[in-house]
């Protein structure tokens, strides 16, 4: 039996639903910034789930989505506030890791609109600067071409090597073809720009592009896993600027049962880190959890 690293759910359609409120396009930062408390208690019901790692609310938290809000000011200090309540919620439970997530530069889905590279590194290395000190794990989500990818890890390796903590990639894959990133590009195609990465996984693509994915992972050489949604696709209308949640529609057969399926399958193909992304949440990770122990799996 293998040990698995267990990492949590969605964080920005759980804070919408907790929250009730309608969405903005700052989306689970707009709720950090109304609700705080929320944060650190999903952290909280997650590890009481059963995961080992929490992914810090930083995904969204970039100048480019502040820009013309009345939050521009507040960048370095919304990183901190979404680290403080990963932090609380770990301490409180008494173990586990924080990773610190960074998204997609402009937004997610769109590898046309990421900058040219040299200023896609000069915006990650900021974020990765600040991150790094008071994290377990530099995590890039939502990676969706080539070029997303070699700017981060280009700008966020060395950032990692100095504070002694590892860097993740999660790429995001089309949803009908589970061997291509959202650009079209092969997942083979980023062997030659992975260098440092020591974990790579796919996320917030459809639970069956997943199953599709883990060999075309695995060729890659690391540690490997994903992290599905449980939308039913990406619509037009959340490509376009500025998009909002409620463009996207949770599917009804994506319970954690069903959900629990795919991720042992994962594991089954030779994955060592699962768990959620979007439209899954504490009840998702936590039958995870209980299949994985259930088959003899140990969760680290």
């Amino acid at each position: 039996m293998s040990a698995i690293t267990l990492l949590d759910g969605g964080m920005g359609q759980e804070l919408l639903a907790r929250a009730g409120d309608r969405p903005t396009p700052l989306w689970a930062t707009q709720v950090m910034l109304d609700r705080p408390e929320l944060v650190q208690a999903i952290h909280a019901d997650y590890f009481a789930a059963g995961a080992t790692v929490a992914t810090a609310n930083t995904y969204a938290v970039h100048r480019d989505r502040l820009a013309g809000t009345p939050f521009a000011d507040r960048f370095e200090a919304l990183l901190a506030q979404a680290l403080d309540a990963a932090r609380a919620a770990r301490d409180a439970h008494g173990g586990g890791r924080i990773a610190a997530s960074t998204g997609p530069l402009v937004q997610s889905y769109r590898p046309d609109k990421m900058p040219p590279h040299d200023r896609a590194v000069a915006i990650y290395a900021e974020v990765a600067n600040l991150l790094a000190p008071r994290c377990d794990i530099l995590l890039a989500e939502t990676v969706a071409s080539v070029a997303h990818a070699r700017a981060f890890i280009e700008a966020a390796a060395p950032i990692a090597a100095r504070h002694g903590i590892p860097l993740w990639l999660a790429v995001t894959l089309s949803d009908t073809d589970g061997t291509v990133l959202r650009s079209g590009e092969p997942i083979a195609a980023l062997a030659p720009v992975l260098g440092p990465v020591e974990s790579l996984l796919a996320n917030c693509s459809a639970p069956e592009a997943m199953d599709t994915a883990m060999p075309h992972l695995a060729a890659l050489g690391r540690p490997f896993g994903a992290l599905a949604n449980g939308f039913e696709q990406i619509t037009e209308d959340f490509l376009r600027e500025k998009p909002t949640a409620d463009a996207l529609t949770a599917r009804r057969d994506m319970g954690p049962e069903r959900y629990a399926d795919h991720a042992l399958g994962w594991v089954a193909a030779g994955a060592t880190l699962v768990g959620g992304c979007c439209e899954t949440g504490p009840a998702h990770i936590a039958e995870i959890a209980r299949r994985l122990r259930a088959a003899g799996h140990t969760i680290v």
